[in-house]
């Protein structure tokens, strides 16, 4: 923080006999202070009346990253200080704001961050009036770390200020919250409280709600969803999708829809039906509607089936389970029958998967040469160097139009010099598709 100012105030005695720093316009000393922390501000803003002024300017005040440790320092009790401070100071002048809770370490901890929420969300409710912009990541509340009372409390100060402050937000973000069922929906009615619809145009509830929980199953959550009237974005578990959601946002928000992100992690119950048919009312209703999936653990492909009908408008599809490899699962009828179903509408691939058990390379490249609005291929995975040549030959020809390329080539030995080798050489035999063209990353990865 103080290397700011003292870096300031050597350009200062720099250039004292060539201007005045008190001549500067505004707008370039506003510039100039925002690269300023908040102490070095408060100094800045006793220098002269002009600096004072311009400290006070709502321009460098409008968005806000409150950062808190999750873990135990004497240092940090600064963090939970300033965020009061500001609110005190210049929380009428917020308009985004983000508070990020980095993994608590114990109870102490969410305690204190509790007790600070609660002056902040309170001080910041009193002032501000245009709040446009609220996220809260990953505060993981079913964890043991959070007593029942701390959390109860965390909530009821959350509701309140949402109930007092969301006349004018447009952007809510509570992913990785992992409320219950009754929390869950006593937020989201918070959002809505004493107003026909929402302005929210951008809702972030993946992980939301806490595993194993079927909200699909529980008819109170599409009456809520059905107050959102000007969604744009709605990122989502799959847990959470059932006709009637779909029903709901083909009524109340059609024409403003845009992208639906869905999450579907293995602890997540999805064995719910969705009609081919639902999916095929919401594309045609929201005629600019694009899906994002994103399967974690999820890789078997009777489960992918029923969860992928074709009807679906899928833009991205996200396939992820890092090192573990299970014998039961091929990739093989998922990248060969069921994909190439959005062979008009796929634009993003991403595969992160340990197949040691089976090869995918010739179903890989057929599927990229399927799926011609496919421009993003990102791939962790057990492939051979022969691939990526195959690839970027047919690139070359324009028989695929990728222009994103970005494998880990995953090795059962620890010296890959051979193969970083044939790299090495593909590159140069294709440096200038790679160089003006491509985005490409490619490596070799000991995966023992």
């Amino acid at each position: 923080m103080t290397d700011g100012m003292e870096e300031m105030e050597v350009t200062y005695d720099q250039c004292a006999d060539v201007g005045n720093w008190s001549e500067l316009p505004e707008l370039s000393l506003r510039h100039v202070f925002q690269w300023l922390g908040d102490q070095d501000r408060v100094r800045a803003a006793l220098v002269c009346k002009c600096w004072n002024q311009v400290m006070h300017s709502p321009a460098l005040w409008r968005s806000r990253i409150f950062t808190f440790s999750g873990r135990p320092s004497k240092y940090r009790r600064v963090e939970y200080e300033s965020a009061i401070w500001y609110a005190k100071k210049f929380g009428r002048y917020l308009v985004n704001c983000e508070i990020r809770f980095m993994n608590p370490y114990n109870s102490l901890l969410t305690r204190r961050f509790q007790v600070t929420m609660r002056s902040f969300l309170a001080r910041l409710g009193n002032e501000n009036n245009r709040l446009q912009s609220f996220t809260m990541q990953h505060l993981e509340l079913d964890r043991l770390v959070w007593r029942p009372s701390v959390r109860n409390a965390f909530l009821k100060s959350l509701n309140f200020f949402l109930r007092r402050e969301c006349s004018h937000l447009q952007s809510f973000n509570l992913r990785g919250a992992r409320l219950d069922m009754e929390q869950g929906f006593t937020i989201l009615n918070s959002l809505i409280h004493q107003r026909t619809g929402s302005s929210i145009s951008e809702l972030n509830i993946e992980d939301f709600f806490s595993h194993h929980l079927a909200i699909y199953a529980n008819p109170t959550f599409p009456k809520i969803i059905r107050n959102f009237c000007e969604l744009t974005h709605i990122s989502i578990n799959y847990n959470c999708i059932s006709d009637d959601l779909l029903d709901t946002l083909c009524e109340s928000c059609y024409q403003t829809l845009r992208t639906m992100n869905i999450k579907c992690h293995i602890h997540d119950p999805h064995n719910q039906v969705i009609w081919g048919l639902s999916w095929s009312k919401l594309a045609r209703r929201a005629c600019n509607l694009k899906v994002n999936f994103y399967f974690e653990l999820v890789m078997k492909n009777d489960r992918l089936t029923r969860i992928l009908v074709p009807e679906i408008p899928v833009r991205s599809l996200n396939f992820r389970s890092c090192y573990f490899s299970d014998p039961d699962w091929a990739m093989k009828p998922t990248l060969s029958n069921l994909i190439p179903h959005y062979r008009n509408t796929l634009q993003k691939l991403t595969l992160e998967f340990n197949n040691s058990h089976e090869r995918i390379d010739d179903e890989l490249i057929q599927l990229v040469l399927t799926c011609e609005q496919l421009y993003y291929i990102r791939v962790w995975a057990f492939l051979s160097i022969k691939f990526i040549e195959t690839l970027l030959q047919y690139r070359q020809e324009g028989k695929s139009k990728f222009h994103t390329l970005k494998v880990r080539i995953y090795m059962h030995k620890y010296e890959t010099n051979e193969e970083d080798k044939q790299l090495r050489n593909l590159y140069t035999k294709y440096r200038d598709l790679i160089d003006t063209e491509l985005n490409y990353f490619a490596i070799t990865y000991p995966l023992m």
